[in-house]
């Protein structure tokens, strides 16, 4: 059987390649890299916030290919269950479910006013009224989560799906220097900690390109 593999796009902009990145590093699966450059469509796309399910990522794995996000999460959890990327809840497994859904549909505003870029700093970056609304309700979720299943990562003691759906959103708060209540500031710090987040900064602060459109101060 072939080494499974992961095809995504740049590790400092792509969004949703980590996402399906770090999906495949928690459940355990042992995958190669496939990086597409910098000038194929479907990075740009992803790059440029044209759709939040473009073939970046994907997953062929045993002569099945797998894109969008968060089918690739569901698969995993079917392929890998002991690996806990979903609750044994069944209520906390519908709850992770919805704000995972919520992650891949909504929260336009944010995205398109904080995109993701591992590299730079904005201190006091200006954050506009719509964007500020998706923050406060990303805030909001994670504050829930946090106090309902105990931390500290959104569902427990281990980083699961959901971690993985909000990790963009981590590293955008350091990058635009948003300022979060306690709570929430320790699962970012959480979250950076872990060793797969470090590897993946490691990597994209390596990164020669840089995509003009992204380069913007907004």
């Amino acid at each position: 059987m072939s080494k499974p593999v992961l095809t995504i796009s740049s590790k400092n902009y792509g969004a949703w390649s980590l996402r399906g990145w770090l999906m495949c590093r928690l459940a355990g699966l042992d995958f190669a890299e496939k990086i597409i450059p910098p000038d194929d469509p479907a990075m740009k796309a992803e790059m440029l916030l044209l759709s939040s399910s473009m073939l970046v990522p994907s997953l062929e794995h045993d002569g099945l290919k797998v894109w969008d996000t968060l089918a690739i999460g569901e698969y995993l959890h079917e392929i890998k269950p002991k690996a806990g990327l979903l609750p044994t809840d069944v209520r906390a497994r519908a709850h992770c479910r919805a704000i995972c859904g919520e992650m891949h549909s909504g929260f336009a505003s944010m995205r398109g006013a904080l995109p993701m870029n591992v590299k730079a700093r904005f201190p006091h970056f200006k954050i506009w009224s719509r964007a500020q609304g998706d923050i406060d309700r990303i805030v909001e979720i994670w504050k829930e989560c946090l106090g309902k299943y105990g931390g500290p990562y959104l569902f427990g003691k281990k980083p699961g799906l959901a971690d993985a759906m909000y990790a963009p959103v981590v590293t955008r708060f350091i990058t635009y220097d948003v300022k979060l209540p306690p709570a929430c500031a320790t699962y970012v710090k959480h979250m950076m900690e872990l060793p797969e987040m470090q590897e993946w900064m490691a990597a994209a602060k390596q990164e020669p390109e840089a995509i003009d459109e992204l380069e913007a101060e907004f």
